[in-house]
């Protein structure tokens, strides 16, 4: 069984909460992701997502002004570590509903990691297609 640190993206850009949003979007459309972790310190802090730039800034029509750390989310904030197996990451993503996970050892960032990491490799594809079912079924419901 596989670790999280074994398929994990290493190479992630982070933001601060002190940056504009414009910084984390921008982020988000260089590397075609949808999360840009918030660092301070090498410490996790949130996340900014699409969803939070568009839902906190963009649809209140006051984007010019904000920070990161006024639209991240940074309540409830679900992560992975390094060692846990690809099965337990895949559960912890359905129960949550969430596409992508970060990935902290001792408090500080290390990766993340997507369900598409998951679906990209051959012998993890059942776990990622039960939590992309888990995630869409509970989002059904929710419309």
């Amino acid at each position: 069984m596989s670790q999280l640190g074994e398929i994990m993206s290493t190479n992630v850009a982070s933001v601060s909460p002190q940056d504009p949003i414009q910084q984390a979007a921008m982020l988000m459309k260089q590397y075609n992701v949808g999360i840009i972790p918030v660092v301070e310190n090498g410490q996790l802090q949130g996340v900014v997502t699409d969803r939070d730039v568009v839902l906190r800034s963009v649809a209140d029509q006051n984007g010019a002004s904000l920070t990161v750390g006024d639209v991240m989310t940074n309540q409830n904030l679900i992560t992975g570590s390094p060692n846990m197996s690809v099965d337990e990451a895949s559960q912890l993503m359905a129960q949550h509903q969430i596409r992508r996970l970060p990935v902290v050892d001792n408090n500080q960032l290390v990766g993340i990691v997507a369900l598409g990491d998951l679906a990209v490799r051959q012998q993890h594809s059942d776990e990622a297609g039960q939590a992309l079912a888990n995630i869409s079924e509970q989002d059904n419901i929710q419309m």
